[in-house]
């Protein structure tokens, strides 16, 4: 038998347990940390007693299932997940509901009459996306996870002409780094806006974030370009992780965007990392999937997104 509860931080070694069985039955090895696990517990704006869920077993109390519905904002957007031990039966039937409760809750607390569910799938999980078609989502867009893989030494390159770098250890930098990341980002897929104190807030929330891997990059004294990078990928695959590029429209069509790659490439692999990691919209507004891969960069991973209106 099975009883369901919040979730608490401590809880995360546990979660992470059951999420490790998930992955490796549909990718054949674990790709989250328990440091992921926690830092999605303790993400800004997620409420465990409201937001999130866990089945345990009644007998032995072993994790079995884990779901959760979180807000994107301000925005109709609610990021949905459920997620059964390979084998259970009958979990998803009983979390499902209290998901989709809670996002419908989420969507009327923001005054939105309807909202916009994005549930993360691995390409490779058949019986997921069957699931998900049957509970009215259908396909969104599609998510590669590049990796580079360096062989030092990796030459720097040399900025462009007019371009200072700064990185992210003073407040106004971070401050000009968010308008470029919000401006750059603006037509993407599921971008929501968001403000300088909620964006500051996730990052330091996150334990892999370190504010000397960002990079703004200013022409002629005006922001025009970031790099962020972050150490999410180092305890498992001894990698960087570039986890935003952007440059404002203005600037685009001049090699910012490559320059700035480039430079994350050589400061990874300066901290003697193994390679770069980044994820990509394969529908993205900009040229970015061709960017990397001219690179040197391959897919090694696709996520897609699916959606349902509710």
């Amino acid at each position: 038998m099975h009883r369901i509860r919040s979730p608490r931080v401590e809880d995360a070694a546990a979660i992470h347990e059951l999420i490790r069985a998930y992955e490796t039955e549909v990718l054949g090895a674990p790709d989250m940390t328990v440091q992921d696990v926690a830092d999605e517990l303790s993400e800004p704006g997620f409420d465990p007693d409201r937001d999130g869920w866990l089945a345990y077993d009644d007998a032995d109390g072993r994790i079995d299932a884990t779901s959760w519905a979180y807000r994107n904002g301000d925005s109709d957007l609610v990021d949905v997940e459920v997620i059964v031990r390979p084998g259970v039966a009958g979990l998803a039937e009983r979390l499902w509901p209290l998901v989709l409760g809670r996002a419908r809750e989420l969507g009327a607390e923001r005054g939105h009459e309807a909202v916009t569910l994005h549930l993360g799938i691995h390409a490779t999980d058949r019986a997921k996306r069957a699931m998900a078609r049957e509970r009215g989502f259908a396909p969104g867009t599609s998510f590669h996870r590049m990796r580079i893989d360096h062989e030092p030494p990796v030459e720097a390159p040399v900025a462009p002409a007019r371009v200072t770098l700064h990185t992210g250890e003073r407040d106004e930098v971070r401050r000009e780094a968010h308008l470029v990341h919000q401006r750059g980002f603006a037509a993407h897929f599921g971008f929501v806006p968001v403000d300088y104190d909620l964006w500051y807030a996730r990052r330091q929330a996150h334990r892999a974030t370190d504010w000397s891997q960002l990079t703004l990059a200013r022409l002629d004294g005006r922001p025009a370009g970031v790099v962020i990078g972050s150490n999410q990928f180092l305890p498992d695959e001894d990698c960087g992780y570039v986890a935003t590029l952007a440059v404002l429209p203005e600037f685009r069509g001049a090699g910012l965007g490559r320059f700035l790659l480039r430079h994350a490439f050589a400061a990874d692999a300066a901290r003697g990392r193994r390679g770069t990691i980044l994820h990509v919209d394969a529908e993205n507004t900009t040229p970015a999937l061709g960017l990397y891969e001219s690179s040197g960069m391959r897919r090694v991973m696709a996520i897609e997104v699916w959606r349902r209106r509710l």
